[in-house]
């Protein structure tokens, strides 16, 4: 059985085709830049990959170039193959604690939902409808990246502001990234043999985000009612005094929407040192660029925050940490430089290992602690498309 999994962005589209319920990809790509003159994409089939171009207009026109790449590259003969499309949805707010069939109501939901996320809910919901217009009759699933987290109790969830802001205006840590932090939980109870794991993962890409998992569920977490809180990422500022809003408003004259643009888009990484990528950042370090040191520095410092805090919250008793997604699965220097500032805590890095790991080496995950650590360290990839036709299979199964 073929199943679809589509993420789709405000100007993208990413998709793979899965073998069900092997788990085995088909055929995967990514189309960039819709609704602008340049749109293109790339297609990877058997190891190979085909690049297209042509101007689409909207992610009606994108559905029908993926579909038509399909049927172009064999994956299937005929559409009617594909049984079920999962779709990465960023927000559920309280209502989704876990993934669901979409229906008339759910699609409502979502839109009820854009104003908690709206640089993110037009392109999830052009995705959902045109997939529904393209192939009518074939279930759709929502997989909420903050239903993972509904777990977490009140005092980790709540801010303290004005009660009834919760109460109006759903004003609340929601957390995100949770489809990866769900998959690398599952992952790791399978791995250490124990449903009840305390764990603290830390997702670190372009966007990051660490979660603390006590007894196999959410405790905490870093990102709040918005992805733009937590940790300093590659271009978002994370957690700041925000009163920085108003000062910087009245100063440079520009209201909030131009200011909170400037967080999530020229602030982090960006903002200090003028890159966003950690390749091109230690790569400035090596040249003696003074900003891009500072950056990096502070980049360590805020995840190793969250750690140790993290640490508190479980009791010190913490099965592993967990190291996953872009930055962390593939730089090395970066979990050495984490791991060894928590070295009061017990934790010894094994850099032998360490170097030998990431996604473009021959070995893409292992522990990167030696045996005298209090605490090992894991590299484990993630893979939040697994977890999207996991859940899209099981719903559609029923």
């Amino acid at each position: 059985m073929k199943f679809l999994c589509v993420n789709a962005g405000s100007s993208s589209l990413k998709f793979q085709l899965f073998e069900m319920p092997e788990e085995k990809v088909i055929i995967s790509g990514y189309i960039e830049k819709i609704g602008f003159e340049d749109s293109f994409w790339n297609t990877k089939i058997n190891g190979e990959k085909i690049r297209g171009e042509k101007y689409l207009k909207n992610h009606t026109e994108a559905v029908q170039v993926m579909l038509d790449e399909l049927i172009k590259h064999k994956a299937v003969e005929s559409l009617d193959e594909i049984k079920g499309v999962g779709h990465r949805v960023l927000h559920g707010g309280e209502k989704y604690s876990d993934s669901v069939l979409i229906d008339d109501q759910v699609v409502q939901d979502i839109k009820d939902l854009t104003k908690l996320g709206p640089l993110h809910h037009p392109g999830n919901l052009a995705g959902i409808e045109a997939m529904q217009k393209a192939l009518p009759g074939v279930p759709n699933v929502a997989v909420f990246d903050t239903a993972f987290h509904q777990t977490m109790p009140a005092v980790n969830y709540m801010y303290p502001v004005p009660y009834e802001w919760y109460e109006k205006y759903g004003v609340r840590k929601y957390g995100f990234h949770g489809t990866s932090h769900k998959y690398i939980t599952e992952t790791m109870k399978k791995m250490l043999g124990k449903d009840d794991v305390n764990l603290i993962i830390c997702h670190v890409g372009s966007g990051a985000s660490i979660s603390c998992i006590k007894d196999g569920k959410c405790y905490d977490t870093t990102m709040g009612l918005t992805p733009l809180d937590g940790l300093m990422m590659g271009t978002r500022c994370g957690s700041i005094d925000p009163s920085i809003i108003e000062y910087v408003c009245k100063e440079s004259g520009k209201d909030v929407s131009e200011i909170t643009n400037d967080l999530n888009k020229k602030s982090g990484l960006i903002g200090i040192c003028g890159f966003n990528d950690n390749r091109d950042v230690e790569k400035a370090i090596a040249a003696g660029d003074e900003r891009a040191k500072l950056a990096l520095d502070m980049y360590i410092d805020i995840i190793n925050r969250y750690i140790a805090e993290y640490y508190i919250e479980l009791d010190g008793k913490v099965d592993a940490i967990v190291m996953t997604a872009g930055v962390l699965e593939n730089g090395s220097e970066t979990r050495e430089a984490i791991l060894t500032k928590l070295k009061p805590l017990g934790i010894e890095v094994n850099k032998e290992v360490n170097d030998k790991i990431a996604g473009f080496k021959e070995l893409h995950e292992g522990c990167i602690t030696t045996d005298k650590s209090s605490i090992p360290a894991y590299v484990i990839p993630t893979n939040e498309e697994i977890m999207i036709i996991r859940d899209t299979y099981k719903i559609c199964n029923k």
